[in-house]
């Protein structure tokens, strides 16, 4: 049965704050019931919610799995999700300036920016999540990418552990007296995480509905000192990869809750409820989440499809240009490869065409000659060169996801976007 605990706060010597932030307090951590084995109800309207969603991303991802540029496609929608995901959590960065970090962070650069690092290492989590997590959910392989996600941050002496102290949201940076929410105890979370594990590895509901239970009640408990909301969403992409549904690529469903962030965050808080899991106020609260998650998944597959059409469309438009090209040389390689890569240098070009330094300049030359890619220095003297016809698509995804309506021209962004010109924030 959820519950709440109350607990004492005492604070540490925190001399030459304001009292208010070293004051002492009752409070009450939240307790939520646990997962595995439990009856969860769906109701009609929330059913139909979860299939919709799960038909929209069976039908992404098909469509996907059958393009020749899948591996690129699949590389800038994990990006683009990344991105949002940390955007969430106040880590704004543009595209161009991610794609020029990851650049100089392949060259073997050490980076100065720190936000950029930090949305980085998101990206790598979260490639690690969703193609090296594919069997069972386990405590190891959550603790890793959390591991992956802090490394190199302020935040590294946590990474890879349980939280051994309690935490909270919202309220004093010092105490939880005035926070917004208190997670369980310290005491409960290996307890918690466990039954979730037990829980994500059950197939008893949709996919759709267990990746919405599992990332509320992942939040719910908010196991870690700091990275909990961008490690809770990159498991929603290992259960959705696990259960089958995104073989392929993933929806950005973190674009989607981050426009929504009113509803994303009133719906995890309806997930909260007192008492058994069985009366009318919990069914309801935990079926209200899943819908409004399932809603997000539904847009986030749908828009995913309109950017696989804005890639299908410029690259036609790089063949004409291009002129005449030889199947399999270097310049075809390339052309298929670039949307997912989009800056690149002549070593990184003979890595992902597999083809001679030589030839790869070469296939750059072309490139060039056509206007699709134009050179750049990454960090202090790196040559590299970037196709930004890629950058501003990327782009744009973001600002349609941030719109109400998908459409920046119809409804304003609900947050802060890329602009349309000189992304470089």
């Amino acid at each position: 049965m959820a519950n709440v605990v109350e607990r004492r706060w005492v604070p540490a010597d925190l001399t030459g704050l304001p009292r208010r932030d070293r004051q002492g307090c009752d409070y009450e951590a939240y307790v939520p019931d646990l997962l595995a084995g439990r009856d969860l109800y769906l109701q009609g309207t929330t059913s139909a919610d979860v299939a919709d969603a799960e038909a929209a991303i069976t039908g992404f991802d098909h469509r996907a799995s059958s393009l020749a540029d899948t591996e690129a496609l699949a590389r800038l929608l994990l990006r683009a999700e990344a991105v949002a995901s940390s955007h969430i959590e106040g880590l704004v960065v543009g595209g161009r300036r991610l794609l020029r970090a990851e650049a100089a962070s392949d060259l073997g650069g050490t980076s100065t920016d720190v936000t950029a690092t930090e949305v980085l290492n998101n990206i790598r989590a979260m490639d690690y999540a969703v193609r090296d997590l594919d069997g069972a959910i386990t405590i190891d392989g959550i603790l890793e990418m959390h591991r992956r996600l802090l490394a190199g941050t302020a935040q590294e002496d946590f990474a890879g552990r349980f939280r051994s102290e309690q935490n909270w949201i919202g309220g004093s940076g010092y105490n939880p007296c005035s926070a917004a929410f208190v997670p369980p105890p310290e005491d409960r979370v290996d307890e918690l995480m466990d039954d979730l594990c037990a829980f994500v590895n059950d197939d008893v509901l949709p996919p759709v509905a267990q990746a919405a239970v599992a990332h509320a009640q992942f939040e719910t408990i908010h196991p870690f000192v700091d990275g909990n909301g961008r490690t809770g969403r990159a498991l929603v992409h290992v259960i959705l990869r696990r259960r089958g549904l995104t073989r392929t690529a993933i929806p950005p469903i973190s674009l989607i809750l981050a426009t929504r962030a009113t509803d994303y965050i009133a719906g995890l808080t309806t997930y909260r409820y007192l008492g058994p899991p069985d009366t009318p106020e919990a069914i309801d609260g935990v079926n209200r989440w899943i819908a409004t998650f399932a809603v997000a998944a539904t847009r986030a597959a749908i828009d995913a499809h309109a950017f696989e059409d804005r890639i299908d469309a410029l690259k036609d438009d790089w063949r004409e240009r291009l002129g005449p090209v030889r199947a399999r040389s270097a310049t075809a390689e390339l052309l298929d490869r670039l949307p997912g890569s989009p800056i690149v240098t002549v070593n990184g070009v003979a890595d992902l065409t597999g083809r001679s330094p030589t030839a790869a300049n070469e296939a750059i030359d072309r490139f060039v000659a056509a206007g699709i890619l134009s050179q750049i220095t990454v960090g202090r003297r790196n040559r590299a060169w970037e196709a930004a016809e890629v950058v501003e698509v990327f782009s744009d995804l973001e600002r349609s996801l941030a719109s109400p309506t998908g459409d920046t021209l119809a409804a304003r962004p609900s947050r802060a976007v890329p602009s349309r010109r000189h992304d470089d924030r």
